[in-house]
């Protein structure tokens, strides 16, 4: 299927790559337009049919795009874009695809374009009418889907599932992906984090740091550290302080309280 696609972006070099890259990724894609502000992009959608998919960047040269959504109301599906994660969460509430981390890579761009077209899949036999994208996209989450719901792992020369609900918290070390349970039990699973974060439902799991991935009903407090940083009291409790950055303490937070 071939999508009509605007891309809101204020770095005139980065909107170019992205069209360049969106471009040879699906050469079928139509780019209906290209804007760099807020009031732009509003003006754009009251007076344009809306397209099927939005490229947004989250700042702009006249604020924060979430403002977008409270003067129109967008029925389109949406990629945010930007140099920082701290408003991965409001994101998440909106008709977010998926949200990519400036510098845009190829795969991460694959990835999201991939993701929207198994999406529209899913409901384009549905109906005879539009897609709503926003609808869709609302539909998708509340129906969790498209998240994760187990993991195979090995015992021996067994193999048993394990419900992700039963997972307290996911770590990287020594080259090595693991999963703890509430019961305190430690598996292998051969995921990257990287990987998981995209298949487990950020409504229940957040990355904390680059090293571990949490379940909400795992964290039993929060302490303040120096420098800004976040102290995580985990149950069934972690060998080590973890620590959660300056940076990603806001988001943290925020993903707590919603």
């Amino acid at each position: 299927m071939a999508f009509n696609v605007i891309i809101v972006e204020d770095e005139i070099l980065s909107a170019q790559m992205l069209e360049g890259m969106i471009q040879e990724l699906r050469p079928d894609w139509v780019i209906k337009g290209t804007f760099d502000s807020i009031t732009e992009t509003v003006e754009w959608l009251q007076n344009n049919e809306h397209p099927n998919l939005i490229f947004l960047d989250i700042q702009l040269s006249d604020g924060l795009s979430f403002s977008i959504f409270e003067k129109v109301k967008v029925e389109s599906g949406i990629i945010f874009t930007t140099a920082y994660d701290e408003y991965a969460v409001k994101a998440f509430k909106l008709n977010s695809i998926d949200y990519i981390l400036k510098p845009i890579k190829e795969e991460s761009l694959l990835s999201a374009i991939e993701k929207m077209e198994k999406i529209t899949e899913l409901f384009e036999n549905e109906s005879s009418t539009d897609i709503n994208y926003a609808e869709l996209v609302k539909g998708i989450k509340e129906g969790g889907s498209t998240y994760r719901k187990r993991f195979l792992v090995s015992k021996r020369d067994a193999y048993f599932a394990i419900p992700v609900e039963d997972v307290a918290y996911i770590f990287f070390e020594s080259k090595m992906t693991y999963a703890v349970t509430f019961d305190k039990k430690q598996h292998i699973i051969n995921f990257t984090l990287d990987k998981l974060e995209e298949e487990l439902d950020p409504a229940q799991f957040i990355r904390a740091n680059r090293q571990a991935i949490v379940n909400l009903k795992a964290i039993h407090s929060l302490e303040n550290y120096f420098g800004g940083k976040l102290i995580v009291k985990l149950l069934p409790q972690f060998d080590e302080k973890f620590v959660i950055s300056r940076a990603k303490a806001t988001v943290f937070k925020e993903w707590l309280d919603s």
